[in-house]
């Protein structure tokens, strides 16, 4: 069992997890903001994702709580129908999730191009930059939001620098304890004795517009009718969120797995987020998914196990009952710098040189994917970089099939296939072919091709229709039962051959 294991150390595990936890409030209460709800709406949902998805979820280590992914697709709901109906739809977003898991429909995210994934999180980087510059604006005498200049701009420069160098090059010194937690708590000391100076240092206590504190989660059931009208209005809500959580988790997923060489289950993981989201929906919170840069915080922090993403949500949630001063405290300029160093080890910059190494179409998708993950929306930018793979990838295929000609001593003129014969060859296949100038006997063989789907099937028929029209006699060699039963000139024009045609079935809903 994982939690037995020798090889387990728990110190970092347990230093890990309340590093993660401190990033993990700012956050909570950022994405409330995005929804224009109660920052303990926020926090409450982290500790449940957190907790439920440590014990339950796929993947070890890997965090999840509240995140703007989840918080945009939102937001709109609840600016017209109000907070109570982000709880339904946090519950339906929840069962869905876990029927995904139930039908095993995680595993697809196995299939997800390289090209798309580098796109991904490329884009996520820049998304996570872009969202730290906020913390650079201040209020002006007028009430308006200014960017930081003169001394004020100077600190909170410094101050995220000092943390990113400690960050950066503590571990060269010791790894005893995790270096984003220490630059945090020197971070944090600085600011206090600048704050004493007289400075102004915006801190996590500002952000919030007061001290947040509150109690263990409650159940609540949400009030709203419960009819087919309500229904009408969460379920469109409910899909896309499901539909954005499980892209950004198993797409976070696969990326920890390549940190630590190991392999999560999809999924389990599909599931473990369900539930958590259900749990969630009937708390009080707003739901959400994996959490891509607390997952790398804890990771590279030495958190691999459970323990880890178990303690990160219960000291979150120890803070908002009996730490919420000490919270409040941290300056924004810590958080800025642990996220900033986030953006710098979520980046792939090997990317940039792979330009010239890779074909010219993996490059538009790396670009195209990162482009719409920026300025639209994760789940877009994805089922983009898929739907372009899958065309090119039929593309190149559909050039691939060709023909070697035979003429036989009778006369009989012989196209022996190579190559597979679906949607995207079924136009080359047509023009292999020169019915009007063949003679009178053909063979078709399909000993070295595959007939994939229904586009094939109708290619051959459209071919065989020709031969059939100018009275030419045309055998068709090598093709599995399946497709003899699709065929619609079969009686007329097939040469079985018992001993030699292949079993394999061609996809098809005829055959459903």
């Amino acid at each position: 069992m994982e939690f037995l294991s020798k090889k387990i150390n728990y110190k970092n595990e347990i230093l890990s997890g309340l590093t993660v936890a401190l990033a993990l409030v700012p956050e909570a209460i950022a994405f409330s903001f995005v929804l224009g709800v109660d920052p303990l709406v926020g926090l409450y949902s982290a500790f449940v994702m957190g907790i439920v998805t440590s014990i339950l979820g796929g993947r070890p280590g890997m965090i999840s709580g509240a995140t703007g992914a989840i918080a945009v697709v939102l937001a709109a709901l609840v600016s017209t129908y109000g907070v109570e109906y982000l709880f339904v739809t946090v519950v339906f977003m929840g069962l869905l999730q876990i029927l995904a898991g139930v039908f095993k429909l995680g595993k697809f995210s196995r299939i997800i191009p390289h090209s798309v994934m580098l796109g991904f999180v490329n884009g996520l980087a820049i998304v996570i930059f872009k969202a730290q510059l906020g913390q650079f604006k201040t209020v002006d005498s007028y009430g308006n939001s200014v960017w930081m200049s003169g001394n004020e701009l100077y600190i909170m420069l410094g101050l995220v620098i000092i943390t990113m160098v400690i960050i950066k090059f503590l571990p060269k010194l010791t790894k005893a304890v995790p270096s984003t937690l220490v630059a945090i708590i020197v971070t944090t000391l600085i600011s206090m004795k600048l704050t004493k100076l007289g400075l102004n240092i915006p801190n996590v206590r500002d952000f919030a517009g007061g001290e947040i504190s509150g109690g263990l989660p409650e159940f609540h059931m949400p009030v709203v009718p419960f009819n087919l009208e309500t229904l009408k209005i969460v379920f469109p809500f409910a899909i896309t969120a499901a539909f954005v959580g499980l892209i950004e988790s198993l797409l976070t997923l696969s990326l920890v797995d390549e940190l630590t060489n190991t392999r999560g289950k999809s999924n389990k993981e599909t599931i473990g987020q369900g539930i958590a989201n259900l749990i969630s929906g009937f708390t009080g919170g707003m739901g959400g998914c994996a959490m891509i840069g607390q997952s790398i915080i804890n990771v590279t922090s030495g958190g691999k196990t459970r323990i880890s993403s178990g303690f990160a949500a219960i000291s979150l949630l120890m803070f908002v009952m009996f730490a919420s001063g000490l919270i409040g405290m941290i300056p924004l300029a810590a958080l800025v710098g642990v996220m900033f160093m986030v953006v710098i080890g979520t980046f792939e910059w090997e990317s940039l040189q792979l330009f010239n190494k890779i074909p010219k179409k993996d490059v538009f998708i790396i670009i195209i994917v990162t482009t719409i993950t920026v300025v639209e929306d994760l789940a877009i930018a994805v089922i983009t970089g898929i739907v372009i793979s899958a065309l090119t990838f039929a593309w190149e295929k559909g050039k691939k099939i060709s023909a070697r000609i035979e003429v036989r001593e009778d006369g009989a003129k012989v196209y022996r296939l190579d190559g597979p014969l679906f949607f995207g060859s079924a136009l080359s296949f047509k023009e292999l072919f020169t019915p009007k100038e063949d003679p009178k006997k053909i063979y078709i063989d399909f000993a070295n091709s595959y007939v994939s789907d229904h586009s094939a099937i109708e290619a051959i028929n459209a071919i065989t229709e020709k031969y059939r029209e100018l009275g030419k006699k045309i055998h068709l060699k090598h093709l599995s039962s399946d497709c003899l039963i699709l065929l619609k000139n079969a009686d007329e024009i097939i040469e079985v051959n018992v001993f030699e045609d292949p079993k394999y079935h061609v996809a098809d809903d005829s055959l459903a």
